[in-house]
């Protein structure tokens, strides 16, 4: 009699289920919020890698600092704060103010994980290096580079 209290199983189907549940929900719930965040600093990367290659191509060299602005704008813009992004550029063979030819743009930088502290710099050594390239021509029928 006293062995058979401990062997039933009545009841304990819906403890386990919450249980097994909430150990299954919470890495899911993670992975679906850190995709998000990672997404989030893909489309902020393309845009930002889009917007300062189209003011390079209307701006020329006067356009580099704007570049940086319209770069740090989108980022803070999407919530990313601080960061360390790398903007490169490149108008291949000719001038960046040379009409009929192009600009390329190459925004990187890392997108911490959620939840991950600063201590030790972990935010940044646990983050996902997004990459984004965006390549504008110089218009042939401008006259003259504004401003």
């Amino acid at each position: 009699m006293f062995w058979k209290r401990w062997t039933e199983d009545d009841g304990t189907a819906s403890l386990e289920f919450i249980t097994v549940g909430m150990l299954l929900s919470v890495p899911l719930v993670y992975l679906i919020v850190a995709l998000a965040q990672i997404q989030a600093g893909a489309l902020a990367a393309e845009g930002a890698a889009r917007n300062a290659a189209r003011t390079i191509a209307m701006h020329g060299e006067a356009g580099f600092e704007s570049a940086e602005v319209t770069t740090l704008l989108a980022l803070t813009d999407a919530g990313f704060d601080d960061t360390d992004a790398e903007l490169t550029v490149d108008c291949g063979e000719l001038d960046c103010e040379q009409l009929g030819g192009t600009v390329t743009v190459t925004i990187a930088f890392v997108v911490p994980l959620p939840l991950v502290p600063p201590v030790l710099d972990l935010d940044t050594a646990l983050g996902i290096p997004v990459e984004a390239t965006a390549t504008q021509p110089v218009s042939e029928h401008i006259t003259e580079v504004q401003p």
